[in-house]
């Protein structure tokens, strides 16, 4: 039985690195790969020509898919907008309409980008790191939150940050599920003491993994810490979980060790194991349609998708090796670019990989 992919190429550069991630895709159809693929508007793209960033249809799609390929969503022709209707909407709509609560953000340096790397050779060479961030939860999304006006007439903005035992035992369970097919290390990152919400977190994750996985090692980590020992000694961690504004920080900051956040896919699950996969980094409108972007994340974001809701990792597995291949060859996006190597386009790093496969 054929599955089914919703592809949202959404704003900025994101229809240009999709288009690269659908060639992977059609490659791999002669292949044997069993998928169809459907195709919608999401982010500004979709406010443009429905007036919200979350159409109805595109909905209705993505609840029958069983994945999704996002690109990006974002950029300046929609900051004006009430917040309400801005392009990011869409996404935050699509993450908890899906129930897509756990965030995969692989941060792998690969060898032959070692040095584009922000830091020194000898401290990121060899990294594979795992961020598990909770997505639907948090500041995100907490209520109430607004901007008001106080009695002395001042403006005041404010967010509330919740989160329910239930959904810190369903983030690090998760995690530690992930940790046991690693290295069985897993560091939980908070704010414990100064946020009673994080304090909480930290008494469910120590209940969870010592009652359920005594054989994963749990350490614990302050978020500005964690963010200082990423910088100072990347490799001591393997899997990290946290919050999803902690998450969101340190994942980008995680990104830079590899040399590109350009590099970096992700993966967003739901409890049945459907997924929505993007690359990490935003829109780019800077670089939209200079066809310089990097679609290497978007294409290794397919290969998580093969992965972890298609049932294909051999394929997935595929991807990776054509991605490394092509890096052995010396091709480079702008990006990720040093002397020596050959500069290429887009298109031209997709169609490189595609001929990889």
């Amino acid at each position: 039985m054929s599955k089914r992919i919703l592809v949202l190429p959404g704003d900025g550069i994101g229809p240009e690195i999709v288009a690269e991630a659908v060639k992977v895709l059609d490659r791999l159809g002669t292949d044997g790969l069993d998928i169809e693929l459907d195709q919608g508007l999401v982010g500004g793209a979709a406010y443009d020509d429905h007036g919200t960033p979350l159409p109805e249809p595109t909905l209705a799609m993505a609840r029958a898919a069983d994945a999704v390929l996002l690109g990006a969503v974002g950029g300046p022709k929609w900051e004006p907008l009430d917040i309400a209707l801005r392009p990011e909407k869409g996404l935050l709509g699509l993450r908890a309409e899906l129930g897509l609560f756990s965030n995969l953000r692989p941060a792998i340096l690969y060898p032959q980008l070692a040095g584009a790397s922000s830091l020194r050779p000898e401290i990121v060479s060899g990294l594979d790191i795992l961020i598990v961030r909770e997505l639907t939860g948090g500041i995100y999304f907490g209520q109430p939150r607004g901007i008001r006006t106080l009695d002395d007439g001042q403006r005041q903005g404010f967010n509330t940050l919740v989160y329910s035992e239930r959904e810190i035992e369903r983030i690090v369970r998760s995690a530690s599920e992930i940790a046991m097919r690693r290295d069985r290390r897993l560091c939980s990152v908070d704010k414990a003491n100064v946020l009673e919400c994080t304090e909480l977190w930290r008494e469910v994750a120590t209940r969870v993994v010592e009652t359920e996985f005594p054989q994963v090692e749990l350490s614990h980590m302050y978020v500005d810490n964690a963010a200082m020992q990423l910088v100072r000694q990347p490799k001591q961690f393997d899997v990290m979980v946290t919050t999803n504004m902690f998450g969101d920080i340190l994942s980008d900051a995680a990104a830079m060790l590899t040399g590109s956040i350009g590099m970096l896919p992700s993966a967003s699950l739901n409890a049945k194991g459907q997924g929505m996969y993007e690359p990490i980094h935003g829109s780019a409108p800077d670089i939209a349609g200079q066809g310089v972007a990097n679609p290497l994340a978007t294409i290794l974001s397919v290969a998580m998708m093969l992965r972890f809701s298609l049932d294909e990792p051999a394929m997935a597995a595929r991807i990776e090796a054509a991605v490394e291949q092509v890096l052995d060859q010396g091709l480079r996006t702008p990006d990720i670019l040093s002397d020596g190597m050959t500069r290429v386009g887009c298109e031209e790093m997709g169609d490189a990989v595609v001929r990889a496969l």
